[in-house]
């Protein structure tokens, strides 16, 4: 079984692992709205790079008021505008994303950037859409849950704590969770770049309990540590697919 997340826009590069023929599994966001290296994105389509360039900028700084502003003030007045285009682009990229899955036995839950119901309808016949589920891999029952912590920004992926806790106790115990954000773990839910803390408790108490043999994860691009324990858990975070173009084999 291979794993992948954080595949950001990256489907050439998806399409290829897809056809190596092993059972895929897509932990979430699959969507690209800005990628902070280079500033390609949704973002750059609907607003131009020079007004990413000052968001991002504003973010790194720490002033989130300064970014939300200043994207407030682009939008005024032509929000339906920008809504329907985010949309045709969201449209396309779930286009993209299918045709690199079709014919593989692959496995996709959502991202905090993901929008899920879209993604849901864009997989092809023969592809998965999991979240709150349980399947059979290899002899291996894995459980899946989708989302990403709650945050300012309030996307369209984010999930509550509370509706987290309710997914992971209908999976019961499994042999290997699968979710896109990280447990609230310092190293593995803390980026390294921009300092940002990403990780839900929900998922912490679930792998304290229930003691998975693998947790793999992703949301952390740049994290301060890759792996981790709990208990007799381990917990891999499988890497910003987006850059680096690699899956995690399970194991």
């Amino acid at each position: 079984m291979l794993i992948v997340s954080d595949v950001h826009g990256a489907f050439d590069a998806l399409r290829r692992v897809a056809a190596s023929g092993e059972p895929l599994l897509v932990l979430g966001d699959l969507l690209n709205y800005v990628d902070y290296r280079t500033l390609d994105g949704m973002l750059a389509e609907v607003a131009g790079r020079r007004l990413v360039a000052e968001t991002v900028a504003l973010r790194a700084a720490g002033d989130e008021e300064s970014a939300s502003a200043r994207w407030r003030a682009f939008a005024a007045g032509r929000e339906d505008d920008i809504r329907a285009r985010f949309d045709a682009l969201t449209r396309e990229a779930y286009r993209a994303a299918g045709a690199a899955l079709e014919g593989s036995e692959a496995y996709v839950t959502y991202g905090n950037v993901d929008r899920p119901e879209l993604l849901r309808s864009a997989l092809p016949a023969g592809v998965r859409f999991l979240d709150g589920d349980v399947v059979e891999i290899e002899g291996l029952r894995v459980g899946v849950v989708g989302g990403g912590a709650p945050s300012r920004l309030r996307t369209a992926g984010e999930v509550a704590e509370e509706a987290m806790a309710a997914k992971l106790e209908a999976l019961g115990r499994v042999d290997v969770l699968g979710s896109h954000v990280p447990p609230a773990v310092g190293p593995l839910s803390s980026d390294v770049i921009g300092g940002r803390v990403k990780g839900s408790t929900a998922l912490l108490r679930y792998l304290e309990e229930a003691q998975p043999a693998f947790h793999y994860f992703g949301d952390v691009h740049q994290p301060q540590a890759t792996t981790w324990r709990v208990g007799a858990t381990r917990c891999v975070n499988a890497g910003y697919f987006r850059a680096t173009g690699r899956a995690v084999r399970h194991g």
